[in-house]
């Protein structure tokens, strides 16, 4: 009797689970509250069922439960790798997975690109559309100073740059078992990280334009913006592998968690490659430099 419940397969039958539907109400919640949370900044009321729901408190309900179910749902994760549930099998359909997130990823990105490239290349017609003030068919409009692409760009292009190579120095140090190098790499990949995200603040809170006003800023914004917010995820996803690397999760046969990491933060790099001669180069030459 007992033989007929043993596994005679490579593929992992996940136990029932309540993360599923505790994440949809999450982002449900979340979805509402950011409604919520938009008319509160604005100063505008939201009446729904005789009651003004316009303030900040049921976002950050949502956002509290998002945040934990990710960990409790990863942690779950993490757990069934070390009990040996991630065959061969099912690592390869993890990283089917992940390859086809990181595909969704690419095509967020190019929306903005396309946002980018339409305004540029019929500056008129997008001032139109945004009914702004025409741009008098130049790109970036004519009272427009921009960033120096040399400048703090340059240095953040080569900060990232940096961290790709010691995110693959790590991920090489983890196949030949070397444990410290392996820790030493995914430090200073975290370190470089962060260091890029102070300069993208800085680099902010120096702009000359505004998110509003100009179609200029609003596309720069929202393209770097959502690159800046990737890193972020990136910075964490990269310390939650550092953490398990002290604890000696990771193997040179079994690191699919790192691999994943890894994958991520080379498209986060590539992605600003494409932003910088896009947007920074590209996008603003021959405009006044702030």
């Amino acid at each position: 009797m007992a033989d007929t419940h043993q596994k005679h397969h490579d593929y992992h039958i996940i136990d029932p689970s309540p993360w599923p539907a505790l994440a949809s109400l999450g982002a449900f919640i979340l979805m509402l509250g950011s409604v919520c949370l938009f008319r509160y900044m604005n100063g505008s009321p939201f009446n729904f069922l005789g009651m003004n729901w316009a303030n900040p408190w049921l976002f950050f309900i949502g956002l509290a439960l998002v945040l934990y179910v990710m960990f409790a749902w990863w942690s779950d994760a993490i757990k069934e790798g070390q009990e040996g549930a991630h065959t061969p099998v099912v690592q390869m359909h993890l990283r089917y997975g992940m390859i086809m997130f990181i595909a969704s990823e690419v095509m967020f990105f190019v929306a903005w690109f396309w946002a980018f490239f339409d305004a540029s290349l019929f500056a008129n017609e997008a001032a139109q559309v945004a009914r702004v003030q025409a741009l008098g068919g130049q790109w970036p409009p004519a009272d427009i100073e921009v960033l120096d692409p040399l400048h703090l760009p340059l240095f953040n292009t080569i900060t990232l740059l940096l961290s790709g190579t010691t995110v693959t120095w790590a991920h090489h140090a983890l196949l030949e078992n070397d444990r410290k190098s392996l820790i030493t790499g995914l430090a200073l990949t975290v370190a470089l990280g962060v260091i890029f995200s102070f300069v993208q603040y800085l680099e902010y809170v120096h702009a000359p334009f505004a998110f509003s006003g100009s179609i200029y800023g609003a596309t720069f914004f929202m393209a770097t913006g959502f690159h800046g917010f990737h890193v972020i995820v990136g910075i964490i996803f990269l310390t939650v592998c550092l953490l398990r690397a002290i604890a000696g999760h990771f193997t040179p046969e079994k690191h699919f968690g790192f691999e994943s990491a890894a994958w991520y933060w080379h498209f986060v790099d590539v992605v600003w490659l494409f932003l910088f001669f896009a947007i920074y180069v590209w996008g603003s030459w021959g405009a006044p430099i702030h």
